[in-house]
């Protein structure tokens, strides 16, 4: 098999949000911390078209890209939480998606006639994490309109998990 190359230019790319999320845990500041949001956002972007563009899309890409989404999501959820920022069930629908991901990424490495559904990102799962982005700059920007857009990302994570389910459902039929 041949070895997908893991010093590619999205790739370094996808690696800066775990240097922005320890930014976003040691700097204090609205202004600061908005601009690392706004920053890993580009970067989640970027990477992505970069890869598409430049023909270094692979699936250990795709898999540091997740990675990073998850790791700056959930260090800046948690430190929000710290902070008083957030409550304990603002932090839940802000985690939910990523944690059951988790959850059905482990199980279908646990599974053995799993092992080979791989994963790739989907559309709901971009969603999500566009509105999570966005909720965490409204924590700064806008704290009255957090709760609003936490339904929405109530809703997209639901249709999100409901999503990779089915295409890991499906994916076990072909594997």
């Amino acid at each position: 098999m041949k070895r997908e190359p893991l010093a590619t230019l999205p790739n370094v790319i996808s690696v800066s949000r775990l240097g922005l999320a320890a930014a976003f845990i040691l700097i204090r500041g609205t202004p600061p911390r908005l601009v690392i949001i706004a920053v890993a956002g580009a970067t989640d972007f970027l990477d992505g078209y970069l890869a598409r563009r430049r023909g270094n899309a692979s699936r250990s890409g795709a898999l540091i890209d997740a990675v990073a989404d998850r790791f700056f999501v959930f260090c800046a959820v948690c430190t929000l939480l710290f902070d008083g920022a957030l409550g304990v069930w603002q932090y839940a629908i802000l985690i939910s998606r990523d944690f059951m991901t988790a959850v059905g990424f482990l199980t279908a490495r646990a599974i053995p006639w799993l092992r080979s559904v791989r994963f790739k990102s989907r559309m709901p799962g971009k969603v999500v994490t566009v509105l999570q982005l966005g909720t965490l700059a409204l924590v700064f920007a806008a704290p009255q309109l957090v709760n609003v857009a936490l339904v929405a990302v109530g809703i997209a994570s639901l249709v999100s998990i409901s999503d990779y389910t089915l295409a890991l459902w499906h994916a076990r039929a072909r594997a």
